[in-house]
């Protein structure tokens, strides 16, 4: 029986026996797919967007030195 399995059935069985309502099983619902949500984020090692914007803008300040200096090399190289 995997993991998914025994949360249903766990369930089933407190909602008979009636001691969980409809907002309990939807917070523990909640509650279950943001800590999977979060394994799987931190598993994939995924950045937020702020860090992102980031690195992305010093990525762009680096090709666009490196662009000026290869520029600058064929200039000297064609002068020489």
């Amino acid at each position: 029986m995997n993991n998914s399995e025994k949360i249903l059935k766990s369930l089933s069985s407190l909602i008979e026996n009636g001691i969980l309502t409809s907002k309990d099983i939807k917070k523990e619902i909640s509650t279950d797919l943001k800590f999977k949500k979060d394994k799987l984020i931190n598993k994939l090692e995924l950045v937020s967007r702020e860090e992102f914007e980031v690195l992305k803008k010093i990525v762009q300040k680096q090709e666009a030195i490196i662009k000026k200096l290869t520029k600058n090399k064929t200039k000297k190289a064609k002068k020489s």
